[in-house]
């Protein structure tokens, strides 16, 4: 997720620091603030990472295509990126390289418009992918977020990004609760019955899901901000509603 008025929350870990002080630069990836340890097997989640360290969340969709954010593809090439898939651990799970980025056709970075990618795999991993749902739902419908990195607003305090996986439980609110260029048609405006807990750096492209253990279907991708607030935990955060780009994706993978 990105800041609003700073960069993409999917970076290197051993950047945290650096990137908490100077966003603006270059994009950045963070983790699930006021979450906790995921408690159902997701075989779907994936760690994107950049020369080996964890850089972005994603969603296995095919067993050898991930869907993320369009933002996780700036200034990264396929033979820097690989990924882990399905364990809570973002240092285990299936292996695999990136052979091929697709960001959306009409992915802006200034305005934000069409945060989306996919990203072929170098093979077909084993695990089980998630299908993307229908259509969103209505505000109030009950969602869930995942990802690792940052679990604090300030990276001196918590420098080293958690290894198992965070989840949080979130719900769709009005659009209007949503500021930043939000575009109603292709975005889902997302917020936390728990105070002062959202997504933040290292969490971009990860997935937002609906439903239940073992039934989770995905609606939307980590994104960026959705307030004034610099702070990532306060307010709603904006996801990439893949509902709406579900043609587009199925298209792009040969689905």
């Amino acid at each position: 997720m990105i800041k609003r008025g700073r960069a993409a929350l999917c970076a290197g870990a051993a950047a945290v620091g650096a990137i908490a002080l100077s966003m603006s630069v270059a994009p950045s990836a963070s983790a699930i603030i006021g979450g906790h340890d995921a408690t159902s097997p997701y075989p779907f989640m994936v760690s994107v990472q950049k020369d080996g360290k964890h850089y972005c969340g994603g969603s296995l969709i095919k067993r050898d295509w991930i869907v993320t954010a369009g933002h996780c593809t700036v200034n990264v090439e396929p033979e820097q990126l690989s990924v882990r898939v399905g364990d809570h651990d973002r240092t285990k799970g299936a292996a695999a390289k990136v052979t091929k980025v697709v960001a959306h056709p009409g992915f802006s970075y200034e305005p934000f418009r069409d945060d989306v990618a996919v990203m072929k795999l170098d093979h077909p991993v084993d695990a089980k992918p998630v299908e993307v749902a229908a259509d969103a739902g209505p505000a109030g419908t009950d969602t869930r977020i995942l990802g690792w990195g940052m679990t604090c607003e300030d990276g001196s305090e918590c420098p080293h990004p958690p290894v198992t996986l965070q989840e949080l439980d979130t719900e769709l609110v009005a659009d209007e609760r949503c500021s930043e260029n939000y575009d109603a048609a292709n975005e889902l405006c997302t917020d936390s019955p728990t105070k002062n807990a959202q997504a933040c750096i290292l969490d971009s492209g990860g997935p937002q899901i609906k439903g239940r253990p073992g039934r989770w279907e995905l609606i939307g991708a980590t994104s960026r901000d959705g307030d004034a607030d610099p702070k990532c935990a306060t307010g709603p955060g904006i996801y990439t509603d893949l509902t709406a780009h579900r043609d587009w994706i199925e298209r792009t993978t040969g689905k």
